[in-house]
């Protein structure tokens, strides 16, 4: 199957157009990106919480809700290096749907900061693919 690639980017997501078509992609990276960005970044992933998404409002499968805690916390947490943990931690959670429909049964995600404000991501499904991006840590209060 496939999908528009959507890919982060240190200003956020973005689409590609090569010779006038939209790029495409039949891995994960357009999953893994709706995974850990999709939905409301103010939403805290509590449940019946006003600030989730709007696309979330008459979902009843909780699989097809977006709640990015990673994105949440990136724009919530100071950055200090063992708020890694936590970001890393909420990235395996949001990245649970993938198991849920048997696209994976290992992940794993290593974050790395990689300049001022900047981190690296690396997560590997099953010992196999590995999706990598650049994102902006986003919390107003970084030092």
């Amino acid at each position: 199957m496939t999908d528009v690639l959507l890919s982060q980017t240190v200003n956020d997501g973005d689409i590609s157009i090569i010779d006038g078509l939209v790029e495409m992609t039949d891995d994960f990276r357009t999953g893994v990106y709706l995974a850990l960005f999709g939905g409301n970044e103010i939403d805290d992933g509590r449940d019946n919480n006003p600030l989730s998404w709007w696309g979330n409002l008459n979902e009843t499968n909780p699989i097809n809700k977006y709640v990015s805690e990673t994105e949440f916390l990136l724009k919530s947490l100071p950055v200090y290096s063992i708020n890694l943990f936590r970001l890393e931690d909420a990235a395996l959670r949001d990245l649970e749907v993938f198991k849920k429909i048997n696209a994976a049964t290992e992940i794993t995600v290593n974050i790395r900061i990689t300049g001022v404000n900047t981190l690296h991501y690396t997560i590997n499904f099953d010992g196999g693919e590995t999706v990598e991006f650049i994102q902006n840590w986003k919390a107003s209060f970084n030092l």
